[in-house]
């Protein structure tokens, strides 16, 4: 049984017939050297499964971003030795997704009460103009900015395309002479670099220190 419908049958609530025996040792030990067909090889093997799998779980708002960013944070975590043993990467990458569908259930609810309040706390509050929110706003568009600006030109410009030109990933494959798998890790790798860099400098700009790595 495949990788993908070991995930679809566990979603699905049916009987996980176990796989047959595979070594990854080679792809795990590919991934850590930073030998880019490591990656190319892991997104190809587990991207159908946890597509489906988050679907599943999560809905399909997003999906793309979701399952991108799921994959990138099971390829750093195999860049950082957290997975001991090679031979069990299926299970690990089961545990890390599942990880990541209880942290996104967890945020949805602290956002849906956060806007429940921040509406109620509306309806009382004068709807006139506030210049010092209008402030605090145009100091978060030029930090956004800044930190966009700071990242490498490629990583830049996907970013920039995607997000704010809101081009076709066709499009940006088209003109930057990408594969679709090129792409999804470009724009997952730039979009976790923005993030992480922009929290620093907000946390910097507010007095803040950041503990432990960001994840992505």
């Amino acid at each position: 049984m495949t990788y993908a419908a070991t995930l679809e049958r566990e979603a699905l609530g049916q009987p996980v017939v176990p796989p047959v025996e595979q070594s990854w040792s080679g792809l795990v030990e590919r991934i850590q050297t930073g030998d880019p067909s490591g990656l190319e090889e892991l997104y190809g093997v587990f991207t159908k499964g946890i597509r489906f799998y988050l679907c599943r779980e999560l809905g399909p708002q997003d999906l793309d971003d979701k399952v991108h960013d799921a994959f990138l944070t099971i390829a750093q975590s195999i860049r950082r030795g957290d997975l001991r043993e090679p031979e069990r990467l299926m299970g690990y990458v089961r545990t890390v997704i599942r990880r990541q569908v209880a942290a996104h259930i967890g945020n949805a609810v602290e956002a849906r009460r956060n806007r429940v309040d921040a509406d109620q706390g509306a309806i009382l509050r004068d709807h006139q103009p506030d210049p010092e929110r209008n402030v605090i706003e145009r100091q978060n568009i030029d930090l956004a900015m800044r930190v966009l600006n700071s990242l490498p030109r490629r990583d830049r410009e996907v970013l920039i395309r995607f997000y704010l030109k809101e081009q076709s990933p066709r499009q940006i494959c088209r003109d930057m002479n990408f594969t679709e798998t090129q792409f999804r890790l470009t724009k997952s790798r730039a979009k976790a670099r923005f993030t992480e860099l922009g929290r620093a400098r907000f946390s910097r700009r507010n007095g803040f220190t950041l503990q432990g790595p960001t994840a992505a």
